[in-house]
């Protein structure tokens, strides 16, 4: 494509660190490009206090789910709530356990299923559970700080500025948005003020509740009577418990923020890097202890409200609607307590929105960029803070901030990620020659009814996950080609024998650079050099060609941290040999690599393909491979934008 030039000495022209000029785009662009591997973390903390940062994802949806509660399964409330507790238990705590055990960084479920499907099917899994991921999480952050307003709009003594519930969401939702912008730091130690402060103010607000059935048995009796009015027995009871259980699966979100926490959890001195037994059996011992203490809160809270509030007060412009234990201390303990206690909610509520801000923080930049199905801005906080704030403004105006409104979403996103960790766990464990798996088995088989039962009865919620999804692949994929001329191999490395081949060549009388591309497998060597020679019109007085042979690697991963370069000689001709999951960008990265090194330009020998560029484009992207010249000149085009220091590519 261009024509041979002099050779000249480039290396100075090459600096090893571009610095960015302004201090905005230093702080702006924090963490840029940094990848996200399960590093360790330096401050750790014992379980019982990480526990807490999980926690404000837990307890906090106590603000809300006894009111959600009764309005799915109306006087039998505790009843489902119980059978729920039993599912966190003893389903969701031993699949969560093995989880721990498989993704002891904080990878989650999400890993272990992309490791078990190869290729594309893996990738495409992932975007698929990104999907429900980022509606969880961000409905997490949008239906808490919905409820959060609703607390402070339904307090008597709030005054009438504070009585837009939309505008107070939005309020709340920029505020988390800013401290994260800002740098969110000490996140264990104001959990661990917020979770403990807000679950004793509710503890004692049940033992006032209590109290006051206790004092009042007819209350208790009204109930009772009530439920076998509408349920004629036991087993009737029983089966329209289990029936509306599914509805009530917010108040299992804690399990996936308790695996992304695990780097945070302090193990053993012993502990081993990659296998630290002593931080999984913290993790497990936090897991269970908050499915305990949750379920305690959840039956205890469910049982209060469905005896002692009113069922018209549940309904959408009651006084209990999202806020069923406030309206309880407001009644019982006088607005003094009560505004207490709506800010304890509120506060524990705006914190879970934290927590999964965090969660998105840490997921997306762990896989997208990986695979080249994002920006490189992605891999930065602050750009993808302002992008999901963004996001969660569009959802509570779409919403109009109703909490009931989001709760379909929410549990769909939820119960999505917890089958897949079913499965997960399931397969994990399969080959094993245990009863285990038949437990696992059916964990599984009950997440997935739980799953379907809710998508059903609450199709919107699917809806809303179908959305993200389709963002998700859609931008996915454009990104993926608009990236796939960009340089990225992190370093070169050559063997001894293959740096030799290269210093040899500067040496010669030229120091001309000749690489000709070879495909791997050929062994006719002869033959492609006196095609290269006649074709270029390069005598044998010129220089000898270095012949390249890149295998395909993994085609779906896009990020290579490096490529290794190994030399051979074969009946006299020298050899480089390495793997890439692109062909283009390999030859990129080593003809830029040996300009660098040597200060010379070296010259790259292809042959014309026949065939449809379009779809060698497309070949390119989803395998590897595809039109190689033109490929790998856009490729150095874009990593090097003066044309007198790019490598050459010759075509013929």
């Amino acid at each position: 494509m261009n024509a041979g030039t002099e050779p000249k000495d480039v290396t100075s022209q090459f600096p090893d660190v571009i610095v960015r000029t302004s201090n905005f785009n230093n702080w702006f662009f924090e963490k840029i490009g940094e990848k996200v591997k399960g590093k360790e973390h330096k401050q750790q903390d014992n379980w019982w206090n990480v526990m807490c940062l999980t926690g404000v994802d837990y307890f906090s949806s106590l603000g809300f789910a006894p009111g959600m509660a009764f309005l799915a399964a109306g006087l039998l409330s505790p009843f489902a709530t119980f059978l729920l507790v039993l599912l966190n238990i003893f389903g969701a705590y031993p699949m969560y356990a093995k989880v721990a055990e498989r993704s002891p960084h904080g990878q989650g479920s999400i890993a272990i299923l992309e490791d078990l499907l190869p290729s594309w099917w893996g990738k495409l899994l992932v975007l698929f559970l990104l999907g429900f991921a980022t509606t969880d999480f961000m409905m997490t952050i949008t239906l808490c700080a919905s409820d959060a307003a609703k607390h402070v709009v339904d307090n008597p003594l709030s005054p009438s500025w504070l009585q837009n519930q939309i505008a107070l969401t939005l309020i709340l939702v920029a505020t988390l948005g800013a401290v994260f912008l800002k740098g969110f730091k000490d996140a264990i130690g104001l959990s661990i003020i917020l979770v403990w402060a807000y679950l004793s103010m509710t503890a004692y607000l049940i033992v006032v509740c209590c109290t006051q059935i206790f004092h009042n048995p007819q209350l208790l009796s009204n109930w009772q009577s009530g439920i076998f009015q509408m349920h004629g027995s036991w087993w009737q009871i029983a089966a329209v418990s289990a029936l509306a259980f599914p509805k009530l699966a917010l108040g299992m979100s804690g399990f996936e923020t308790g695996v992304a926490v695990m780097p945070l959890v302090k193990g053993e001195p012993s502990d081993s890097p990659d296998i630290p037994l002593g931080r999984i059996k913290n993790t497990k011992k936090l897991l269970l202890c908050a499915a305990v203490l949750m379920g305690f809160y959840l039956v205890a809270s469910s049982l209060v409200t469905t005896v002692l509030i009113p069922a018209s007060e549940f309904a959408e412009g009651g006084k209990a609607n999202g806020r069923a234990l406030a309206y309880l201390a407001h009644e019982l303990l006088g607005n003094g307590f009560g505004t207490a206690y709506d800010i304890s909610t509120l506060l524990i509520l705006w914190f879970a929105g934290a927590s999964a801000m965090a969660g998105m923080l840490n997921l997306i930049p762990r896989y997208l960029p990986r695979y080249g199905m994002a920006p490189e801005w992605v891999s930065a906080l602050r750009p993808l803070v302002l992008l999901l704030t963004a996001i969660a403004f569009f959802v509570v105006w779409a919403f109009k901030a109703d909490v009931d409104a989001q709760g379909g979403a929410f549990a769909t996103g939820l119960l999505v990620l917890m089958t897949s960790a079913a499965y997960a766990a399931t397969l994990a464990v399969w080959k094993e020659k245990t009863l285990q798996k038949y437990l696992f088995s059916v964990i599984a088989l009950t997440f997935t009814y739980t799953t379907i039962n809710n998508i059903i009865s609450r199709p919107d919620g699917i809806k809303v996950a179908s959305l993200f999804i389709a963002a998700i692949v859609l931008l996915s994929f454009v990104s993926r080609f608009s990236r796939s001329t960009e340089l990225r191999v992190g370093k070169v490395i050559l063997d001894k024998k293959a740096q030799e081949f290269i210093e040899t060549a500067c040496s010669k009388h030229l120091g001309e650079i000749r690489i000709l591309a070879h495909r791997p497998g050929g062994t006719n060597y002869r033959e492609k050099e006196t095609e290269a020679r006649e074709n270029h019109s390069i005598q044998s007085g010129e220089g000898n060609f270095i012949f390249l042979e890149i295998t395909p690697l993994e085609v779906s991963d896009f990020w290579e941290d490096s490529l290794e370069v190994q030399g051979l000689e074969i009946d006299g001709y020298n050899i480089l040999r390495c793997s890439s999951s692109g062909v283009p960008n390999g030859i990129a990265a080593l003809l830029l690599h040996i300009r660098n090194t040597t200060g010379k330009i070296p010259h790259a020998y292809f042959g014309w393909t026949e065939g449809n560029p379009i779809a060698y484009v497309l070949r390119y992207v989803f395998f590897g491979e595809g039109e190689t010249a033109p490929l790998a000149r856009e490729i150095l085009r874009n990593a090097e934008h003066d044309d007198s220091l790019r490598p050459i590519i010759h075509v013929s």
